[in-house]
């Protein structure tokens, strides 16, 4: 059996560390939002072991891959013998801030349990996705949510508004373990967490752009955000910060021309740069 699966990005509308825990993990309140971007996952059963390709060579084909991970866990967790071929079309960037990594996990996850009928709901796939990442059980669930501590606890929100998301992925790539090491490094300022939630809860647009934010912005150095801020408020957008550990920079636009406009300048300084819109979930199998 084979099942394709559209692996959706992330961006982070609120990203606040609030501590590290014991077992060195990093306790986090996010509020994440699916975007259109998206993946292409193709999943099929095999006979035995688990076997990746991907359409972009910068990918790991090994079992560093998360996909490659998830298929593990997938099997160790339902005791499950058999194997999968799994092939990756590539369009999230790489070390960009967009969870396509765990994207492309939870896809595996999702379609291993349709392809052999396991039956695990979704918790229980966010519990076996939280072995490969922190951003993996979001992926699984996809649309608005509040995302705490190391990404396992997940409170649905009420659903952003429809609106253009213009993003702006520079060539520098950052390692997520870098920059949670220069967190750690510093003292952070943390943005409002509770009027950001509240915000949130009131699905109050105007209010939720006014406390985003992002702590990773404090200590992750990517020289070309400012001008792609400033391009981005030049032509109206509501929003613009980085996502997760970055380097990408996103911009929330009420009018389609607009975020054109916007595209077209940002296109001069920056090598990659994409139009999109919010989604409603994580992960679509056909």
């Amino acid at each position: 059996m084979k099942k394709e699966v559209k692996a959706y990005a992330k961006i982070n509308l609120f990203l606040d560390i609030l501590g590290k825990l014991e077992n060195g993990y990093h306790s986090l309140f996010m509020v994440m939002q699916s975007i259109g971007l998206c993946d292409i996952v193709t999943v099929e059963d095999a006979p035995k072991g688990i076997r990746i390709t991907a359409s972009d060579p910068a990918i790991p084909l090994d079992e560093k891959n998360t996909a490659y991970k998830a298929a593990k866990y997938f099997f160790e967790d339902t005791g499950i013998k058999g194997g999968a071929k799994i092939h990756i079309e590539k369009n999230i960037p790489h070390e960009a801030g967009l969870a396509g990594g765990s994207a492309d996990a939870a896809a595996v996850l999702c379609a291993l349990n349709e392809i052999y009928s396991a039956g695990l709901s979704a918790p229980e796939l966010c519990r076996t996705g939280l072995k490969v990442g922190s951003d993996v059980p979001f992926c699984v669930v996809g649309g608005t949510c509040l995302a705490q501590n190391t990404g396992g606890i997940l409170s649905p929100l009420v659903p952003l508004r429809n609106c253009f998301v213009v993003l702006a992925k520079p060539q520098k790539g950052v390692s997520t373990k870098w920059a949670y090491e220069e967190a750690d490094s510093v003292y952070l300022y943390h943005p409002d967490k509770i009027r950001m939630l509240d915000c949130c809860e009131k699905g109050d647009m105007d209010g939720i752009c006014r406390y985003a934010g992002n702590v990773f912005e404090q200590v992750v150095e990517v020289p070309e955000r400012v001008e792609i801020k400033r391009i981005m408020r030049e032509y109206g957008c509501k929003l613009c910060q980085m996502s997760g550990s970055g380097p990408t920079v996103f911009g929330l636009f009420e009018n389609e021309g607009d975020a054109r406009a916007a595209i077209e300048k940002i296109s001069l300084i920056c090598p990659e740069v994409y139009l999109t819109g919010v989604s409603d979930r994580g992960i679509v199998i056909s």
